[in-house]
């Protein structure tokens, strides 16, 4: 059997290893139109940063060693440009010495992934503009700032590369901006859940513009379409990727919109003996079932071993993704999986959200720190949709633990059951998962009835606003404006005071102390009671974000109002 493989990276380069651990004597020949194979791609803003040091590091293999190891005919520098299925061959590019050849096949396996979007704009020429999608990228970016000593840098797309970018920029010593033309960043993410980490790019003192389209360049600044010019000697576009599948034009090999490749559950394309993986092909969103493409490295791998075992005859198949992805950014870690609520509202899906904010471990044990949980789930059954964390340490941890749930169907009845390891350095005796699971819980049960900060200005007149915590907190942090402190120890013995005829609505820090006055106003005789989820500590990141966006806006604009 003779397998040709398009593409060395993650897909192509774990299709011929586990090829070659089935079948000692197929005959596997791997082209990579770059130098390199097997490399670090999501490595790469490290080494841009310093974290990583050493430039051998980003190759997990050479072309000589996956040779050496695996027996595959490596070509590197080797572009396939072609494709005739009737002939099963392929037309080659050989860019080292410009000339072109086929290759017959038995099986041929597409693996080509994307290359980044680079958007033609007025000025691009007299600016630095790099773009990160593999080492050659990493190179230029990282001697450039060698050698040129830029001050200022831009990044442009707030997703998890250019948020990394922004970081690693940042540790060279740069002033950096972040420029995003959606409302907020990183796409996996609910605005809701976003203001956390807005704030946290503010705090560490990067500049972002969001809402806000490039429109141009200058020497040493990026155009914005309201008129702001932002500084940048050097600019990072991050604004994303498009499936290179240009050389498949007349194979019939069948399309999306987009130009990726189309394929079914054991990744065959509609041409027999074409197989496709990775960033150029389709996989099957687990939590909705829409056909869409979701470019990780982790689900690349697993395809490019379900496609050699299919081409050996093995019953396997790829049963789909749900984007589960985490991103650090600086000491703030950021994780999601399935679906978010702003893609469930689109698509007209019923579903209900809670937050929970816990301790990364035991709270008498030194060095936690707090994390935000967002659980969405089906308002019946509480099947698992999709969750959301912001947070420190150990958010990594649990996202894969609601990643699971949400995979293999699991509810929220299901994670309060979850038994997870503890012991005070890693954990609490119920875990942030095991919460989120109680919370959403209490919520379909109908002993939680949660409000959201969203909701706050459109509290109906005649209710009455309480804030259980103690009155240092409320002074020294502040409160939901109209709400007034009655401290949860003192409720039972001050609910004279309260109107329980009224709707009552009830917030404290993180929503606990929230929830147990809901229990005790609930079994006193009140009608409706709702309990803010998340607390002040979501309220106030909300504030807290409007607040910075005004700044950014007014230190954008002279006095008369006309843009810098």
């Amino acid at each position: 059997m003779k397998v040709l493989i398009v593409g060395g990276v993650a897909g192509g380069a774990g299709t011929a290893a586990r090829l070659r651990r089935n079948d000692e004597n197929a005959e596997i020949i791997l082209f990579e139109k770059g130098d390199y194979i097997s490399f670090a791609n999501c490595g790469l803003p490290y080494y841009i940063g310093g974290t990583i040091t050493e430039r051998g590091n980003l190759q997990v293999q050479t072309p000589e060693g996956f040779h050496a190891r695996f027996n595959v005919d490596v070509r590197v520098r080797q572009e396939v440009t072609a494709v005739d299925p009737a002939a099963k061959t392929v037309t080659v590019k050989n860019h080292g010495d410009g000339s072109t050849y086929t290759e017959s096949y038995d099986k041929l396996v597409l693996s080509p992934g994307a290359s980044p979007i680079r958007p033609q704009m007025p000025g691009m020429e007299e600016n630095h503009i790099f773009t990160l999608r593999n080492i050659p990228d990493t190179y230029a970016i990282y001697d450039h700032i060698e050698a040129a000593k830029p001050k200022t840098a831009a990044v442009i797309g707030a997703g998890f590369i250019g948020m990394e970018m922004a970081e690693n920029l940042a540790h060279r010593g740069l002033s950096v901006s972040i420029i995003e033309a959606a409302p907020h960043v990183m796409a996996p993410l609910d605005m809701d859940m976003a203001h956390s980490v807005h704030n946290y790019v503010r705090g560490k003192g990067l500049g972002l513009y969001l809402g806000k389209k490039s429109t141009g360049f200058t020497k040493d600044s990026v155009l914005l379409e309201d008129g702001t010019s932002v500084p940048a000697d050097m600019v990072i576009l991050s604004i994303g990727v498009l499936p290179e599948t240009k050389f498949l034009a007349g194979s019939g090999v069948e399309l999306g919109r987009r130009g990726e490749i189309l394929v079914d559950e054991q990744l065959r394309t509609n041409v027999p003996d074409i197989y496709a993986l990775g960033d150029a092909a389709t996989v099957k969103n687990i939590v909705t079932g829409n056909t869409q493409v979701i470019p990780l490295a982790g689900p690349a791998n697993k395809q490019g071993r379900i496609v050699a075992d299919v081409i050996c005859g093995k019953k396997a198949a790829y049963k789909g993704s749900q984007g589960t992805s985490v991103m650090k950014f600086f000491e703030q870690v950021v994780a999601c999986t399935g679906e978010k609520e702003e893609s469930l509202r689109a698509a007209g899906t019923p579903y209900r959200k809670t937050f929970t904010v816990s301790a990364s471990h035991a709270g008498y044990y030194p060095g936690g720190s707090q994390m935000i949980v967002k659980l969405l789930y089906t308002p019946d059954e509480g099947k698992i949709l999709g969750a959301q964390i912001v947070g420190g340490d150990g958010v990594d941890k649990r996202i894969d633990h609601l990643a699971n749930a949400v995979r293999f169907g699991l509810t929220v009845y299901d994670l309060t059951e979850m038994e997870l390891a503890y012991a005070p350095p890693f954990s609490s005796a119920k875990d942030p998962v095991n919460m989120a699971g109680y919370v959403a819980q209490n919520v379909l049960e109908g002993s939680m009835v949660p409000f959201y900060p969203e909701d706050v200005e459109n509290l109906p007149k005649d209710a009455i606003r309480i804030d259980v915590r103690t009155p240092g907190e409320v002074e020294a942090l502040g409160t939901v404006p109209g709400f007034v402190n009655i401290p949860l120890d003192e409720l039972r013995q001050r609910l004279a005071e309260v109107d329980l005829t009224k709707p009552l609505y009830v917030t404290c820090q993180v929503g606990l102390r929230g929830y147990v006055a809901q229990r005790i106003l609930n079994q006193s005789g009140a009608k409706e009671v709702h309990n803010l989820s998340g607390g002040y500590n979501l309220y106030s990141a909300y504030q807290k974000d409007l607040a910075g966006m005004a700044d950014a806006e007014k230190k954008n604009c002279t006095p008369c109002g006309k843009q810098e």
